[in-house]
C-alpha cells in the first residue's frame, strides 16, 4: 500500500506542478489575473507531495520491501540500515524522486516565504519552476517509475553496489543534487527576471541566497565524492578527470562565477547582464551534467547508466530549457539595464575577469569531456585525462589565482594603482620567495611550485580585508569571504604539495618483511580472514615506523555476497605532514603479498581547505540574512516613524 500511496501523490504532485505552470504562465500576460492568486498555493502543497512520495520509497527501502522493482533491485535484507536508506538513491529512479522532491521543496518555499519582490514576478519565477518541474515529472512518472511493482515478490534483494556502501556516498549524492536544484531555482529567478523586466537588485538579493545554498552544497558534495574515490577505489589520487566527476564541477565552476556576479548586482547595481547568462549557463551544466550521467554514454562506478531512451528525454529537456532561456535572453537583452558603471581599476573589474577565467576553465573541462564521447560516437576511442586539463586550466586558473588575490583590497567603483601598490608589492614577493623556496628545496614540477606560491599568495590575501578594522564590528559577509578565501589557500596546498611531492612503491612481501615508503618504513606482520555484516575480507595487519613508536594499519581485500563483488579498503595513517597510504593487493605466491604504498605531503588540506570554502559561504549567507532583517526592520520602523508624523500633522491641522 506504500508504494500506491507514494505514486498517487507523485502523481498528484505533478499535476499540481502543471497548474503551477499554468497559473504562473498566464498570471505574467496580464496584471491581477486571478488564476495567479493559485500559483503560491500550487507550489506549496506540491512540495508536501513530493516530500510524501520520497518519504514512501525511504520506508519501502527501510523495510526492505522485495515486491517493488527498485528495492529488489537496489537492496537486501541483511544490510546495514544506512546502506538500505542510501539505497533509496543509490540508483537512476530514486536519484530522480530525490531531485524531484527537493526541486518541489524550494518551489514551495518560495512560495511560502518569498516577499522581496512585485507579486507577478513571484508568479513568473514560479511558472518558470514549474516548467522545469513538468519536464522531470514526466520523465519521473513516463519512464522512470519508482513504484513500480513486480509481478510477484524477489525471495530477495540484488544489493547494492558496494562501492556504494559507504558514508561518503551516503553525504554525496543529496548534497550534489540540493546544488542542481538551487540552480534551477536561480535559473526560475533568472526566467522570471526577463519576462518582467525585473533584473534589479532587489532581484539578485533574491536570488542570492539560492545561488549561494547552491553553491555551499555542490562544494561539499565534491568533496564528499573526492574523499570518498580516494580512500574507497584504492586508486590512491583525489581526482581523476572522470567525466562523472567532470559533470558536477562544470556547475560548480559556473555557480562560483554567478555568485559573484550575483553579489555585486544585489550589492552595487552592476553586472546585469552577466548575472543573467551566468544563471542560465549554470542551469545548463547541471542539465547537462544529469544526461552524462544518466543517458547511458558512459560506464562509472559512480553513474547511473541506463537506457539510451532515457538520454534522449533528458536530451530534449535540457534542449528545450536552455533553447527557450537562451531565446527569451535574445529577446529581452536589449530591455536589460546597464547598471552603474565602474572603472579599470576596481573591484567590479577583478569579478568579471576572473568569471571570464572561471568560464574558459569551464569551457576546457567541457571540451575535455564531451570530446571522447563524440569521438566514440563516430567510432573513435579518445582518452582524455590530466596530461591536457593539468596545464590547459592552469593557463587560465594562474591569471585568475593572481587577480582573486588582489580583488579583495581593491575598492568598489573605482581604486588607484598607487593606494594598492604596497599590498601588491607584499603579495608579489610571498610569491617570489616562496617559487624559489620550492625550486631549491625540491625536484617538483614548475605546476606544482607554481601552485604552492599562490597558495601563500592567496592566504595571506585572504586576510588583508581585516587590516585596520575593527574585527568585533567587521560584518559576517566580510568573515564569510575571508574564510572561503583561505580555504581555497589551504586546499590549493594540498593539492600543489601531493602533485609534487607525494611517494609511491609496489612491493611484493611476506610476514615480517617490510618496505619503505617517504619517512616510513612498513612491515607486513599477516593476512587474516575477517567477517563483517554482509562482507568477507583478507586483512593486512601492517606495522608503520618513521623511526619512533609503530602505529598498526589495517587494510582490507573484501569479497560482498549481494551482489558478488571484491572492492579494496585503504588504510591511512594521518599525521600533520602529511598521509601515508596502504592498499592489499593479491597474494603475490610463496606466502607474499602485494603492497600498494603512498606517502602524500599534506594531501588532507585538500579536503580541509574545501571545508573552510563551504563555511564561508554559510558565514557569508547568515551575514546576507541578518543584513537583509535588519534592513526589513529598519525599513518597519521608517514606516512607523512616517506614519506618526503623518498622524501628528492631521492632528495639528484639526486644531487648527
Amino acid at each position: 500500500m506504500t508504494a500506491e500511496i507514494g505514486l498517487a501523490a507523485l502523481w498528484m504532485a505533478a499535476a499540481l506542478c502543471m497548474l503551477q505552470f499554468i497559473a504562473g504562465a498566464l498570471a505574467t500576460r496580464s496584471e491581477g489575473n486571478d488564476i495567479g492568486a493559485l500559483t503560491r498555493p500550487a507550489a506549496i502543497v506540491q512540495g508536501l507531495l513530493a516530500l510524501t512520495a520520497f518519504a514512501c520509497l525511504l520506508w519501502l527501502f527501510a523495510i526492505t520491501d522485495l515486491s517493488v522493482k527498485l528495492v529488489a533491485t537496489n537492496s537486501h535484507s541483511e544490510k546495514p540500515m544506512i546502506y538500505k536508506l542510501t539505497g533509496a538513491w543509490g540508483n537512476h529512479e530514486g536519484s530522480m524522486l530525490l531531485w524531484v522532491a527537493v526541486m518541489a521543496l524550494s518551489g514551495a518555499a518560495i512560495g511560502a516565504l518569498e516577499k522581496r519582490l512585485p507579486e507577478r514576478t513571484i508568479q513568473a519565477v514560479l511558472a518558470a519552476q514549474g516548467a522545469v518541474g513538468v519536464g522531470f515529472y514526466a520523465f519521473l512518472i513516463g519512464s522512470s517509475n519508482p513504484f513500480e511493482r513486480l509481478p510477484s515478490p524477489a525471495a530477495q534483494g540484488a544489493g547494492l553496489n558496494p562501492l556504494l556502501q559507504d558514508w561518503g556516498l551516503a553525504f554525496h549524492p543529496p548534497t550534489l543534487y540540493i546544488g542542481y536544484v538551487g540552480l534551477s531555482v536561480a535559473f526560475s529567478f533568472v526566467v522570471g527576471a526577463l519576462i518582467t523586466r525585473q533584473v534589479n537588485p532587489d532581484f539578485a538579493r533574491a536570488m542570492r541566497p539560492w545561488v549561494l545554498g547552491a553553491w555551499v552544497f555542490l562544494t561539499l558534495g565534491i568533496a564528499a565524492g573526492s574523499w570518498w574515490a580516494y580512500y574507497e577505489l584504492g586508486w590512491g589520487g583525489w581526482w581523476f578527470w572522470d567525466p562523472v566527476e567532470n559533470a558536477s564541477l562544470m556547475p560548480w565552476l559556473a555557480a562560483t562565477a554567478l555568485l559573484h556576479s550575483v553579489t555585486v548586482l544585489a550589492a552595487r547595481d552592476a553586472l546585469r547582464t552577466w548575472t543573467v547568462m551566468l544563471g542560465v549557463v549554470a542551469f545548463s551544466m547541471s542539465m547537462l551534467g544529469t544526461f552524462i550521467v544518466r543517458s547511458g554514454v558512459l560506464t562509472s562506478v559512480h553513474s547511473f547508466a541506463v537506457d539510451p531512451e532515457r538520454g534522449v528525454f533528458i536530451l530534449i529537456l535540457l534542449a528545450l530549457y536552455i533553447g527557450g532561456a537562451l531565446a527569451l535572453f535574445a529577446w529581452r537583452a536589449s530591455s536589460i539595464a546597464e547598471g552603474k558603471r565602474f572603472a579599470v581599476a576596481s573591484r567590479e573589474t577583478a569579478l568579471v575577469f576572473n568569471n571570464i577565467m572561471l568560464c574558459a576553465i569551464l569551457g576546457v573541462v567541457l571540451l575535455g569531456t564531451l570530446y571522447p564521447l563524440m569521438a566514440e560516437a563516430a567510432g573513435d576511442r579518445v582518452s582524455i585525462g590530466p596530461p591536457y586539463f593539468n596545464p590547459v586550466s592552469a593557463v587560465f586558473a594562474l591569471p585568475m589565482f593572481a587577480v582573486m588575490a588582489v580583488g579583495p583590497i581593491l575598492r568598489w567603483r573605482q581604486d588607484s594603482a598607487r593606494r594598492i601598490s604596497k599590498g601588491v608589492i607584499v603579495l608579489a614577493a610571498v610569491g617570489v620567495v616562496t617559487a624559489l623556496a620550492g625550486a631549491l628545496l625540491s625536484d617538483a614540477g614548475i605546476l606544482p611550485i607554481l601552485g604552492l606560491a599562490f597558495a601563500a599568495v592567496i592566504a595571506v590575501a585572504a586576510v588583508m580585508p581585516l587590516y585596520g578594522r575593527k574585527l568585533s564590528r567587521t560584518p559576517m559577509a566580510t568573515w564569510g569571504m575571508v574564510l572561503a578565501h583561505f580555504g581555497v589557500a589551504v586546499a590549493l596546498f594540498g593539492m600543489a604539495s601531493e602533485s609534487g611531492f607525494s611517494k609511491e612503491t609496489l612491493a611484493a612481501v611476506s610476514a615480517g618483511e617490510s618496505a619503505q615508503i617517504g619517512p616510513y618504513e612498513v612491515t607486513l606482520e599477516g593476512v587474516e580472514p575477517l567477517a563483517g555484516p554482509n562482507w568477507t575480507a583478507l586483512e593486512a595487519r601492517l606495522s608503520a615506523s618513521d623511526g619512533g613508536d609503530a602505529v598498526i594499519l589495517r587494510p582490507q581485500s573484501r569479497t560482498f555476497v549481494q551482489p558478488v563483488q571484491t572492492t579494496t579498503e585503504s588504510a591511512l595513517l594521518n599525521r600533520w605532514d602529511g598521509q601515508l597510504y596502504a592498499v592489499l593487493g593479491q597474494a603475490a605466491g610463496d606466502g607474499r603479498w602485494q603492497l600498494r604504498l603512498w606517502w602524500k605531503p599534506f594531501v588532507a588540506m585538500i579536503w580541509y581547505g574545501s571545508l573552510l570554502i563551504a563555511l564561508g559561504g554559510i558565514l557569508a549567507a547568515v551575514g546576507h540574512i541578518r543584513r537583509s532583517r535588519r534592513r526589513k526592520a529598519l525599513e518597519v520602523r521608517l514606516a512607523e516613524q512616517e506614519a506618526d508624523l503623518l498622524l501628528v500633522r492631521r492632528q495639528e491641522e484639526a486644531m487648527a
